[in-house]
């Protein structure tokens, strides 16, 4: 009654993170998923800090959606209609929050990935993972 060999190898992904640089983000596969993983800089994470949680939609604080304040990861589907949010390149839009921004409805994200304006009822899902190493974490 155990799952099979190749289901549980699914269920989680390592990701090596020692090649990513401060305000670089990458997308990894989990589950099917894309997740986002962003090693944000000095300025975002000053600014996701210091947002007023009152005018949050989905009241979330920055430090629990983070294990260490410089790695933020996120499963890249917008909350409104499951989308995938633009945002992940340097060419790409990042909305009015300077996070990620879905075009299908006009979802903005700020650099915690929270919902600031916009359709999306929630913030940007956050996987389960652990840091396996100072350089690796495992999703799932």
């Amino acid at each position: 009654m155990n799952p099979a060999k190749d289901t549980l190898a699914m269920s989680t992904t390592e990701v090596d993170l020692a090649p990513v640089q401060t305000g670089q983000s990458i997308t990894v596969m989990w589950r099917g998923k894309p997740v986002f993983i962003r090693k944000r800089t000095a300025a975002e994470i000053e600014d996701a800090a210091s947002v007023d949680m009152s005018v949050l939609v989905d009241k979330e604080a920055d430090e629990a959606r983070v294990q260490k304040p410089e790695w933020l990861v996120l499963v890249g589907i917008c909350t409104h209609l499951g989308c995938v949010p633009v945002g992940q390149k340097p060419t790409d839009v990042k909305g009015e929050y300077n996070g990620w921004f879905c075009p299908c409805h006009g979802s903005h994200y700020d650099t915690s990935g929270r919902i600031r304006k916009g359709p999306a009822p929630k913030n940007l899902a956050v996987p389960p993972y652990e840091f396996i190493s100072d350089t690796s974490i495992k999703i799932g």
